[in-house]
């Protein structure tokens, strides 16, 4: 379908345009001196040109948001890229305060560990995933971190990723660029386009209302938010910017990390709702939505996927894509670094480093997003409704790709505290689009709201 063509296109031709106009040269041999950098992303200096796929990934939102105001009726905004916004957004942890406190981002037991033959990076934010963590070296759930240490650092790295992914666990063996790019499982995360939006069967007669704003391009329409940590939330805290009703489903007994919630809820609703035991509550739900997003492991949540009614866009990130030999399993932004080759390049072999924020994760959140904007502009023309998929491994391959790395470059600046926005005790970042000061509410009390669609108003 030509539709799913020009989508393509876009993505691929446009994900670095965003920084073409203000990003300056980067260092090179004739100039070694990192005092002389310029770049105004600097405060997400690295190796790889993490600024280009920053500003990159916000641009196409904002291309994608005026593409759906020109569907809806309305003129289109001239966005403007916001270095300082931008930034702040990437690595909002680093302005993130809750009564005064910043956030402990990572676990005891999440990082990089020494093993018999090289490095390993794990993560066990979530207490589910810590104990599986344990079980999979031969621990039981309150081993001490020592004997973890021990027991990794007496193991190949190789053994420690196929046990931790026999378990649910999530640990990957740190690899050099080359070793992911050669790997079956790295060449099947790279393929594709790095925004897939296929067009379904299934077909509907639902369009776009015209009483939209300019600054709420989505209002009327329903998302319904299934994601969870960065890049789902990201993606949905966005469309949420832009007018859409969205309401976060959560399982009651897997509470979400507060700090995540806090910094990524913005401007949607939470509920609480487990969706097998209590289907027929959120087939209803379903039902009514224009837009579902899942951040799930690929196929934890296929009977949702099965259930989709026609005219639906279906969005969904993972962490390696759907195909290959890894399609179904576990990971997060810092893993992906880890296994991809990315830690090694910020970092060395002997000593692997990280990128100066969760890029992968925001950027692919926003990618997301653009991706969803389309799909509902496509759908108003044909009908049709479209499964939209992102993957921290492909925005991966695509930074890997991209020219302009910069060996020599000073250390990441913190953000600009002026890109916070605050309400009572809570500190966070403000809109990485700088046409909008804030989000419409800070992130409501966790499960607050009640698993229902508010009646629209007339």
């Amino acid at each position: 379908m030509n539709t799913h063509q020009w989508l393509v296109h876009d993505y691929e031709a446009g994900i670095g345009i965003g920084s073409t106009s203000i990003t300056s040269a980067p260092l090179g041999p004739q100039d070694p001196d990192p005092a002389g950098w310029t770049d105004p992303g600097a405060n997400l200096a690295a190796t790889l040109p993490v600024w280009a796929l920053a500003s990159g990934a916000v641009a196409a939102v904002t291309a994608a948001s005026n593409r759906l105001r020109t569907a809806r009726g309305l003129h289109p905004v001239q966005h403007r890229i916001d270095p300082a916004r931008i930034t702040a957004a990437f690595s909002s942890e680093k302005l993130l305060r809750a009564d005064g406190r910043p956030p402990a981002t990572f676990a005891d037991l999440s990082g990089f560990f020494p093993t018999f033959d090289g490095w390993v990076r794990t993560h066990a934010n979530y207490p589910h995933h810590r104990a599986r963590l344990l079980a999979s070296l031969g621990l039981s759930a309150d081993a001490p971190m020592e004997h973890a240490e021990a027991e990794m650092a007496m193991r190949r790295a190789a053994d420690i990723e196929d046990s931790a992914a026999a378990n649910g666990a999530i640990a990957v063996r740190v690899r050099t660029e080359q070793e992911w790019a050669l790997s079956p499982e790295g060449q099947a995360a790279a393929s594709g386009p790095i925004v897939a939006i296929h067009p379904r069967a299934d077909r509907t007669t639902a369009g776009l209302s015209l009483d939209a704003s300019p600054l709420q391009p989505l209002r009327r329409i329903r998302v319904l938010d299934l994601t969870r940590v960065i890049s789902g939330p990201v993606a949905t805290r966005t469309l949420a910017l832009l007018g859409a009703d969205v309401l976060r489903v959560d399982p009651p007994r897997l509470p979400e990390i507060p700090w995540h919630y806090l910094d990524t809820c913005q401007g949607k609703r939470s509920t609480l709702l487990d969706v097998y035991a209590q289907w027929p509550a959120f087939n209803e739900l379903l039902a009514a939505a224009d837009v579902l997003v899942t951040g799930y492991r690929p196929g934890a949540l296929a009977g949702i996927s099965a259930s989709a009614h026609p005219g639906l866009i279906h969005a969904r990130v993972s962490a390696w894509g759907e195909v290959g030999p890894w399609g179904g399993r576990r990971g997060f932004d810092s893993i992906v670094q880890a296994a991809t080759g990315i830690s090694i390049v910020e970092g060395a072999p002997a000593v692997p480093g990280t990128l100066p924020a969760q890029a992968l994760d925001h950027a692919t959140g926003y990618l997301l997003a653009a991706g969803v904007l389309d799909a509902l502009v496509a759908r108003a023309r044909d009908g049709h409704g479209r499964d939209v998929r992102v993957s921290l491994a492909r925005t991966a391959s695509w930074l890997l790709n991209a020219p302009h790395r910069s060996a020599r470059h000073p250390r990441a600046a913190l953000p600009d505290p002026a890109a916070a926005v605050a309400h009572g005790s809570t500190v966070t970042a403000a809109p990485a689009l700088a046409e909008y000061p804030d989000y419409a509410w800070p992130a409501p009390p966790y499960g607050s709201d009640s698993p229902a669609w508010p009646v629209p108003i007339r």
